[in-house]
């Protein structure tokens, strides 16, 4: 696995880096042939928190993982430890579900559509503090939503590879799971 590292705030050191290799390098025993793409991991100084970000894209799949200690190192085993927890759900997940399950899952989320109200007039400004770009990649209903447990978020944008068009996954409040579709 190719690892690009990064400091922000913060000087690489040669032990540091070659700690981040070692210990993000054993995620690939996990991985049945070795990994195309690079994992990048960025390291920056938050007020006294030392916060380790990884971020590993795969094929269908983005894992990724932030924390913050008060040392470089142990935010380091912390967020590999993350990883591995998030690569083991995944892969149980992925085993356990046979096609059948798979299509139960798909109907009932499918059946979950929300129709949005028009937005309430605001004499507030809204400030936009921070703005992300992907690319989406076509995907199941129950790869996206895999996917969204993955990385820890309450909601996913995908594009369905179904119907070609950008959906959203939610996870709503009871536990279950949302989708809203272009019309």
């Amino acid at each position: 696995m190719n690892l690009n590292i990064r400091g922000e705030n913060i000087a690489i050191t040669p032990a540091l880096q070659d700690y981040a290799e070692k210990r993000v390098g054993k995620l690939e025993k996990y991985f049945s042939e070795p990994l195309e793409s690079s994992a990048r991991v960025n390291m920056r100084v938050h007020n006294k928190d030392q916060v380790v970000e990884v971020t590993i894209p795969m094929q269908g799949l983005l894992l990724r993982a932030e924390e913050s200690k008060d040392d470089m190192y142990t935010s380091i085993d912390a967020v590999v430890s993350k990883l591995e927890r998030q690569i083991k759900k995944y892969k149980t997940k992925v085993h356990r579900k046979s096609r059948q399950e798979v299509r139960g899952i798909v109907e009932g989320v499918a059946s979950t559509v929300v129709r949005t109200a028009e937005p309430a007039e605001d004499t507030h400004s809204f400030e936009v503090v921070r703005r992300k770009s992907f690319v989406l990649k076509p995907m199941t209903i129950e790869e996206a939503i895999l996917q969204m447990e993955m990385l820890g978020h309450s909601f996913f944008v995908f594009q369905n590879a179904d119907s070609s068009e950008i959906s959203v996954v939610y996870q709503r409040k009871d536990g279950r799971y949302g989708l809203i579709d272009q019309e």
